[in-house]
């Protein structure tokens, strides 16, 4: 799933820019002023994984290949954007396009940094970018079922879909994004194929200010976690202007420079591994003389359909799969190690690979 990707999006002069050149190092444009960003900035990232030197070492390999994650800066919304206002429909679609939304907030105080609507207010900044989704999911709601309702009176079979979406629009009316709707397995794969916006999940990154640190706490952060909460999603606080900081260091430096303020990792680190866990995904790994890699699943994927992240050819043609845990591949110095000792398992169609499984496919 090299395609795995987030979307940023948040107020203008919320941080977002700043907070999205750090996190890709990419030096996107960013100024304390609405509109600055215009096209998505897109930026890959690689995400951190301590295994993979390791297990390089031990493999001798050529490169190390990490899992990355693609992160789309969509430029500040503002009210209104659902209808037009300020460009907004070309940056709903684009935010359509990513698995999951990070959206940023801004939880700090600063005279200099002019604020959208006058007055720092976390929660009712997050209420304007929602209901801007939820105008814009509506809209589309509204647009396929007329179109289904012309293709119904031939396929019946269309009549349930309908129903469900019905049901999705009721669900909108009452601004209530769709995430927080109930439905049936069969409803949901009813609406699968439809990219709604208030269908992702949500990680709410909370922009504080340098004072806030290290604990990165404060009222504001305090009332984020409390809305998150009531909708089942994440927060997690970040201060950009340090991200930005360390970005121009090298990783030792940055290391160094975040030990001095009290902090164990970058707050990039730590938003990549919230993603990578509210998304439900897990890394395994193959390693060899050529090169060591990562490669991102879904949790509950089975040995063939793993190995088809490789190439097809190697689901299509799926004989067995050779499982090393990484803590034997590390305890025993590799495969033919754990080999020795029989801690290199032979699984079938029906294994389940699991996070830190390291992998050998056979095929025809």
């Amino acid at each position: 799933m090299a395609g795995l990707s987030c979307g940023i999006v948040g107020l203008p002069n919320v941080g977002k820019s700043t907070f999205f050149n750090a996190l890709t190092k990419k030096g996107a444009q960013a100024a304390n002023y609405p509109f600055c960003t215009i096209d998505p900035n897109v930026g890959i990232v690689e995400v951190p994984d301590e295994r993979l030197p390791v297990l390089s070492k031990i493999s001798g390999s050529g490169k190390i290949i990490p899992a990355t994650i693609t992160f789309v800066d969509i430029a500040g919304i503002v009210k209104g954007a659902s209808e037009g206002e300020g460009l907004g429909n070309q940056f709903l679609a684009n935010i359509r396009e990513t698995d999951a939304i990070i959206h940023v907030v801004r939880c700090f105080e600063n005279d200099d940094v002019i604020h959208v609507a006058g007055k720092v207010d976390p929660i009712a900044d997050i209420e304007v970018i929602n209901l801007e989704l939820i105008l814009s999911d509506l809209q589309m709601a509204d647009n396929i079922v007329s179109r289904l309702e012309k293709q119904a009176k031939g396929k019946k079979e269309l009549v349930p879909v309908i129903e469900t979406l019905r049901k999705a629009i009721g669900h909108l009316n009452q601004n209530h994004p769709l995430r927080t709707l109930a439905l049936t397995d069969e409803e949901k794969a009813h609406i699968l194929e439809y990219p709604f916006l208030t269908d992702k999940k949500v990680l709410y990154a909370c922009n504080v200010s340098e004072e806030a640190l290290p604990s990165m706490e404060n009222e504001y952060v305090q009332k984020v976690r409390e809305y998150a909460a009531k909708e089942g999603n994440r927060v997690i606080p970040i201060c950009a202007k340090l991200e930005e900081e360390l970005s121009q260091l090298s990783d030792s430096e940055a290391l160094e420079f975040l030990k001095s303020l009290g902090l164990e990792e970058t707050g990039l680190n730590r938003l990549i591994k919230e993603a990578f866990s509210m998304l439900g995904l897990a890394t395994y790994i193959t390693t060899g003389e050529i090169e060591t890699r990562a490669w991102t699943i879904q949790k509950g994927t089975k040995a063939p359909e793993a190995a088809g992240k490789i190439h097809t050819d190697l689901q299509k043609g799926f004989i067995r799969a050779e499982v090393v845990s990484y803590q034997d591949m590390v305890a025993y110095k590799g495969r033919a190690g754990a080999r020795d000792v029989g801690k290199a398992r032979s699984e079938g169609k029906d294994y389940t690979v699991q996070d830190g499984d390291v992998i050998l496919f056979f095929h025809n």
